[in-house]
Parts: C-alpha cells; structure tokens; sequence
C-alpha cells in the first residue's frame, strides 16, 4: 500500500520487556468480512524472538519468586481490566477474525477473562505430596517450581480465548512467556499488551512476538532457552514442531485438529438435539478445533433428522459480522475459503448430495461485504466414510450426515479417522451413554449436550489430536517441574 493509504492502517509493534518495538518488516492483515488490508503485523524472526527470550529471561527470577497469592492478585487485576474493555476487544475480535461480534462479545472475551479469573484461582489450591518410610526413617515430599521461558503458539480461530489459556496457567505458576499469536488474528494481543503494566505485570513476564510460524514461530521452537512449548494449531504444524525441539528435549503441550463425531441415536431427543447439532456444526463458521463434522443418525430417524436439520440451518443467517442479527461470520481468509469450498466440490464428483449451502442456495451479502470471505452453512448427505469429507478436518461450515444400523457398527465407524478430540452422544438411554462414551476414542465425550465446559478437568485430544491435556492439575503439572526430595531423620 501507498504511505497515504497506510496511514489509515493499524499499525501493530512487538512487547518486549515491558515496551512496544517496532519492527523492521510487516506482514498485511485482512479484514475478512470486506476482504481488504486493515492492519499491519510484524514480521518478526529470530532478531526479535531472540530479544524477547532474553526479556524473558531477565524477569524470571523476580517473578518466580513471588508467592502464587501476589501472581493471583496480578492475574485478577488483568482480568479485571480486559473485561472493563469487553466491547473494544469483542469489536477488535471480530474485526481481525470475522467472527460475529456476538460470538466475540458471549463466547471469546467473556472466555479470556474467566481464563485469567479461573488460573489466579486454581494457583492458590494446588498441594505437593509427602509420603513416609519410618522403617527407613525417611520422609519423601515433592516440590514444584516453574519451568522457566514458556514459548505458546496460539492459532487464529479464537485469538485471545486461546491465548489467555496458555497466557494464564504459565504466568500463574512462575514461569515468564514469550507467545506468538497467529498473524492473521494479532489486535487483540496486542491490545491485551496495553494493559500489562497497568495490571501489575512487571516488564518482560509477558512477551508477545508477531509473525509468521515459519519465522518467528520457528525461531521460538528453536531457540535453546525456551524449555516448554505450548501450541493449539495444526496436525501438520505440531509434527514440525515436535521434530525441531526434539534435540532440545522440550516438554510440548499439542492440541490439534479433530473431525469429531455427533451420534443420535433413535431414542435422542430432537428437539434438544438438532438446534445443538447445528450449532456444533456453523458456531464460530465451523471454525472451532470442536465442532462437528460427521453426524450419524441412526436409520429409523435418519429421514427426518435431515429433513428437520437442514431447515434449522437454513435459518442462520450468514454476513456482516457487526451485526447483531448475524449467525455466520467470514472465513479466516481468501485462501481458506477456497480451502473448504474444495471439499464441497469433491463431495459432489464423489456422488454425496448436497443439501443446502454452498453452490445450493444464493448467498445474499450487504454491498460493503461483498468481497468477504462468506460461505453458507453446508450439509452433506451420502457420503462414504472413506472420503476425504469424512476423513480430513475441513474447518469451516460443512457438516456430513450419514445413516447408521448398530451401536457396534457406529462405534467402529466413528472411531475410523486418525483424530480423536471431541465426540457427542445423543440417546436418552443411560446404560448406552455409558458404554458408547467409554468405548469412544475421543479426549472429549458430550452426552445430550456441546461444549459445557469446567476449566478444572482435562482438556486434549488422543491420536492425531494432540499430545497432553490442560485444565487445572494438567496445566500446573505441565508448566512446572517437580523434584522428589527424601530425608532421612
């Protein structure tokens, strides 16, 4: 862009060690509802990750020392002060992603704060274990202490949300953090830096690096001072990750992609069932590492589901995000949309019916969003569970739906792609629930409900969707270091 046009750009800087540094590059940001550069982002590499590792360095030693209560009351204060802001970050939020600023201002923003609230807590409750041997006349007792640099890598689905659940746990238990938020979604972060020092984040604890994985991201995994990564992003991305700190033994923390099954079972009740459904399908545009993407319905009410669910998801509305009255937002991005409107096209070739949505109904944009980024909430019948449909995470709002016999046939075919994040169980038999719950290989079952969360049970996916879990006892063990220490008396 032109120095005239940039000058009505946001123009977003590196914290480092308690200051904003310019940068000497920067990567343009879209607004993904008009499909215009509204921002710029820093294109950091390993000069600035190399200054913020050392900022972060420097802070440890203070702020490792201080007692869980004075980072508690720290944390508080930050919560206090994002929330005093909800509707300029749930503006900014929606702006940057796309999201619909009702999403942004109920789900994402509301969530960083309760984040921040839930960690300041948790610290205060956490025990170290004694055991003794008087035959020995031993004692034995744990110890925690923090790690040291936490490097966290958050992704642009839910840019704070996310953040502040690795920003959270790490700064609550001692350890200082260099993050590096996608460049995509990178406002709020940087807003979210205006309000360190005011909180009482003494300078260089939070560090925050802007720019690509493949630079800045790649210089913080790489770099021999940063002994713990935390990332929720990518299957592809995490297996990079996991070989470059394999030298470095590094502790990881990976939270990947899902193609997370909803099973309704004859005795379900629709009508709890269906709006849910088609929420855990289009929420968020479908861009959520949870939604649901393969639904099987059991075939006495397969006909009817899909004939009930489908009008339900017609009825979202898709366009622009700062309106109210908006189901569907945009896509992250051009390159995404083509990403996800491939799979439909290869649904087609393969034979599946597309029932309504994209290339069914005519999508009706207001005239500044007609260069957005907008696709329709889409379901997709008959298709095989081979599929790359069935098989691949799409991410966007594209749902599958498929009949099914037998509890045992549905348990193999759910269980049949190389993700295991989240999964939904729909039956009002109680016996069943159970057993299909267990027998499910998913870090995450819902029965007749999605995404009721309690911030104290483990969070994570097995297989492919990642490595560790986070909650309160899973994100304090992983962001401290515990040593085992034996008296003898």
């Amino acid at each position: 862009p032109t120095m005239a046009h940039s000058k009505a750009l946001l123009v977003l800087e590196n914290f480092i060690g308690g200051k904003f540094v310019p940068c000497s590059s920067y990567i343009d940001s879209y607004n993904p509802s008009t499909g215009d550069v509204y921002c710029r982002v820093p294109d950091s590499g390993k000069e600035e990750v190399e200054a913020a590792v050392k900022a972060a360095k420097d802070a440890f030693p203070v702020w490792s020392s201080k007692s869980p209560l004075e980072r508690s009351q720290i944390l508080n204060k930050l919560a206090d002060l994002i929330e005093h802001d909800l509707e300029a970050f749930a503006q900014a939020e929606s702006k940057d992603q796309g999201k619909t600023i009702t999403f942004a201002r109920t789900v994402d923003i509301p969530r960083a704060v309760h984040n921040f609230r839930f960690f300041a807590s948790s610290i205060l409750h956490h025990v170290t274990e004694c055991t003794e041997m008087p035959a020995m006349g031993c004692v034995h007792y744990t110890s925690r202490a923090p790690v040291g640099v936490a490097g966290l890598i958050s992704p642009w689905n839910l840019p704070l949300y996310l953040l502040t659940w690795k920003i959270a746990p790490a700064i609550a238990c001692g350890n200082t953090v260099v993050a590096k938020p996608s460049e995509m979604t990178s406002v709020t972060a940087w807003m979210m830096c205006k309000l360190l020092e005011k909180a009482g984040v003494p300078p260089g604890v939070v560090n925050v690096v802007f720019g690509t994985g493949a630079k800045a991201g790649e210089a913080l995994v790489c770099h021999p001072d940063v002994p713990l990564i935390s990332f929720t992003g990518s299957t592809l991305t995490a297996q990079r990750i996991a070989e470059k700190s394999a030298p470095h033994c590094k502790r990881l923390s990976l939270e990947l992609g899902g193609k997370n099954p909803a099973i309704v079972f004859d005795d379900a009740d629709l009508s709890q069932c269906i709006p849910t459904t088609v929420r855990s399908s289009f929420a968020n545009q479908g861009e959520i590492c949870l939604c649901t993407s393969r639904i099987f319905v059991q075939r006495g009410i397969y006909r009817e589901f899909l004939k009930r669910f489908v009008a339900e998801a017609k009825k979202w509305k898709t366009g622009n995000p700062s309106d109210p009255a908006i189901d569907v937002g945009a896509l992250i991005s051009k390159e995404h949309l083509e990403k996800v409107r491939n799979y439909v096209k290869k649904a087609q070739a393969e034979g599946a019916r597309v029932l309504c949505g994209e290339g069914v109904d005519p999508l009706a944009l207001p005239p500044g969003n007609q260069k957005g980024y907008f696709m329709l909430p889409t379901v997709i019948a008959e298709v095989k569970d081979e599929s790359c449909c069935m098989q691949e995470e799409i991410f966007g709002p594209v749902t599958c739906v498929v009949a099914f016999d037998t509890e045992e046939e549905v348990i193999k075919r759910a269980n049949g792609v190389k993700y295991g994040l989240a999964a939904t169980v729909w039956s009002s038999n109680v016996g069943r629930v159970h057993r299909v719950a267990h027998r499910l290989q998913s870090g995450l079952v819902w029965t007749n409900c999605w995404l009721v969360r309690d911030l104290n049970l483990p969070f994570g996916g097995m297989k492919a969707s990642g490595i560790g879990r986070e909650g309160a006892k899973d994100s304090y063990e992983f962001f401290t270091e515990v040593k085992t220490i034996t008296i003898k008396h």
